[in-house]
């Protein structure tokens, strides 16, 4: 069974225009952010890291956008009364964010965020030294997540036109755990997501 999937965010963002829903975004950002799952950061912080290398890495504001949020199944799954079973099940929190950004954003935000536990299983499979890497937590949840890929599964991902960028999230995501790391807070990223939610593609 699959944990409660918060829908009061995106009944908020439809009755929005843009810059609405930027302002409902980010005060649920603040508000559901605060949790950890056994790294040094909350949640919010660890999307603020992501999104600050992001940027330095000079890409669009999509994949700015993405790397931001692409944790917001976290957020959105009421995980909190989960207990242990976080530890042993997987539920999907990539899906479960780009699904619900998918009404909102175009699929350059969504397919990366949808994709990053599929690029860690990418790259534990072709590079023997990513896995060594990982934090404690990513290393246990790689297992969970379904282990090395397949030969399908990598060609399939292979064929992804969104893999390249996919891959970058998945880097910046391992990089974003660093405790007591000062970073721009969510306002600095407001006319990343706006130019995000306006782009078409």
């Amino acid at each position: 069974m699959c944990a409660a999937i918060n829908p009061s965010l995106a009944n908020q963002l439809r009755a929005e225009d843009d810059e609405g829903k930027v302002e409902k975004l980010f005060a649920y950002m603040r508000e559901h952010g605060q949790g950890s799952y056994d790294e040094a950061v909350t949640q919010l912080d660890h999307g603020l890291q992501a999104a600050r290398l992001a940027r330095q890495s000079g890409v669009t504001s999509r994949l700015v956008t993405a790397a931001l949020l692409h944790d917001l199944g976290h957020f959105l799954l009421n995980e909190e009364t989960e207990g242990e079973r976080l530890l042993a099940d997987d539920f999907d929190h990539e899906h479960v964010a780009a699904d619900y950004l998918a009404p909102f954003f175009p699929t350059a935000v969504t397919e990366p965020i949808r994709l990053h536990v599929p690029a860690k299983r990418y790259l534990c499979t072709t590079d023997p030294s990513y896995y060594d890497g990982l934090s404690q937590a990513s290393k246990r949840s790689f297992v969970v997540q379904g282990g090395h890929l397949n030969a399908e599964e990598r060609a399939e991902l292979n064929a992804h036109p969104h893999l390249q960028k996919a891959l970058h999230l998945r880097r910046w995501d391992d990089q974003s755990k660093v405790a007591d790391l000062t970073v721009p807070r969510l306002e600095a990223y407001r006319e990343d997501v706006l130019r995000a939610l306006r782009s078409t593609t």
